[in-house]
């Protein structure tokens, strides 16, 4: 189950005290380990927890993008019951996210309340039309309504670069890693948009990662950019480590000794294998090439 740590007071909660902070707030971001089964279904918990009384806030996914909302109402229409219609619809098994059973808690909470769910990010396609192209691969209206123009003050970026570069095992080329910066960027300011343009009276929920769920440059930030007055708050759900006894030993190296969250949830590690591991493999030499016969 784990333990909750109230980063802006500084103390351990428990849950029902989490959940009635988060239903005061228009926004809640609800990161996570994408796969890590124990996130999900704590999501899933506090999503109904959210939605108890009546209240029905959008229930937003970083996994679904604008593009496939019309498939999303489609399927709903169809089946309002039944969040499997909502992968088939999506054709989920090919979308590279975890397996559908990690997430379908969340959306079967979704359904059974009769939430609208939204598809929030970016379309892949413009994500990697934005990592070639840059800029102009938005319309000059979008790039300002998304905030895309205005420079990031440099320690941000810096320690933006410093993320790419470690996400990837120290292996995306230099040239690569402003490109892979604004794709970031571009994604935590559609997803901020999105939840701005379809809350409903009662707010919206975003499931998302943790990276993007960050309080000082993630989603949070650019709602807090566009709509000041309204309130916003971030969970997430971080794996515990045996090097890490305290909760600000879990503060990023941007942001040391800080949470760039409102809550953590602190949940057993899920064994997995290492994606670095590849890279550090002794490279194989190749095998000589044959030596040709004589008159050949």
């Amino acid at each position: 189950m784990g333990r909750i740590w109230d980063a802006r007071q500084g103390r351990w909660v428990e849950e029902p005290a989490l959940a009635a902070e988060l239903s005061r707030a228009r926004f809640v971001l609800l990161g996570e380990q994408h796969d890590n089964p124990d996130h999900h279904r704590l999501q899933a918990e506090l999503v109904r927890a959210l939605t108890g009384s009546g209240r029905e806030p959008v229930l937003a996914f970083e996994m679904l993008d604008v593009e496939q909302q019309p498939l999303i109402d489609e399927a709903l229409a169809r089946s309002p019951r039944e969040p499997d219609a909502i992968a088939q619809a999506v054709d989920w098994e090919k979308s590279g996210w975890p397996d559908w059973s990690l997430y379908r808690p969340i959306f079967a909470v979704g359904t059974e309340r009769g939430l609208r769910i939204i598809g929030a990010n970016l379309p892949l396609a413009q994500v990697k039309e934005l990592v070639t192209r840059g800029l102009e691969a938005m319309s000059p209206e979008t790039r300002a309504r998304l905030g895309l123009e205005t420079p990031l003050p440099e320690d941000v970026a810096r320690a933006m670069r410093a993320e790419m570069h470690e996400s990837h095992c120290g292996h995306l080329p230099e040239s690569m890693l402003e490109p892979m910066v604004l794709a970031q960027r571009a994604r935590d300011a559609q997803m901020a948009d999105r939840l701005l343009t379809t809350a409903t009276e009662d707010g919206a929920l975003l499931i998302t990662g943790n990276g993007h769920a960050r309080t000082d440059r993630g989603v949070p930030a650019q709602l807090v950019r566009r709509a000041p007055e309204l309130p916003v708050r971030s969970l997430a759900f971080i794996e515990v480590s045996p090097e890490a006894r305290e909760p600000r030993d879990y503060a990023p190296p941007d942001s040391p000794g800080q949470l760039p969250y409102d809550y953590v949830w602190f949940t057993p590690a899920e064994e997995r294998e290492d994606p670095c591991a590849m890279f550090r493999q002794p490279k194989q030499p190749k095998a000589p090439a044959p030596e040709k016969s004589p008159g050949k």
